[in-house]
């Protein structure tokens, strides 16, 4: 028996997100499961022990898209996943502004875990966003996060 596409959703936009319009279009796809993860702009850098005043994200339109949906694809292959919604901000954000929205649905609530983590660790480092954060009026570009490099591993078995 082959798998039926699950329904999917990628959008970069400016404006905000609502997550219960997300999710209560992700029920409607013969679903048992749903997980969700929402990032938010962080209102302090523990690292440097700074207040972060705002961030502002850059994409390249078109590559980054496509870099999503290859992530998807590639969860797809990997659980039975009946919905997925990836919706990523850009522009002007203040702390505690939403930046991203993730979320699976599944048949089945472990699918839909590991479906989310896996697009959220692949969404953090492989897809074109770039992130200027003002702290002290100062601008400067975020740096790669080692971290994040190291959350890919335990993908690749």
């Amino acid at each position: 028996m082959t798998k039926s596409p699950p329904l999917i959703k990628i959008k970069i936009q400016n404006e905000d997100f609502d997550v219960s319009v997300e999710t209560n279009i992700l029920q409607q796809n013969n679903t048992g499961a749903i997980v969700n993860f929402v990032g938010i702009v962080r209102g302090y850098d523990e690292k440097n022990d700074q207040i972060i005043n705002s961030m502002t994200l850059e994409h390249y339109p078109g590559m980054t898209e496509s870099e999503i949906e290859n992530i998807i694809v590639e969860s797809y292959k990997k659980w039975e996943l009946t919905g997925i919604t990836v919706i990523h901000r850009v522009g002007y954000l203040k702390p505690y502004d939403q930046i991203v929205f993730v979320g699976v649905s599944s048949k089945h609530r472990q699918n839909a875990f590991n479906g989310c983590n896996f697009i959220m660790d692949w969404l953090k480092t492989k897809a074109p966003f770039w992130k200027v954060e003002e702290k002290n009026n100062e601008r400067n570009w975020v740096s790669f996060n080692e971290s994040d490099n190291k959350a890919l591993k335990k993908w690749e078995k």
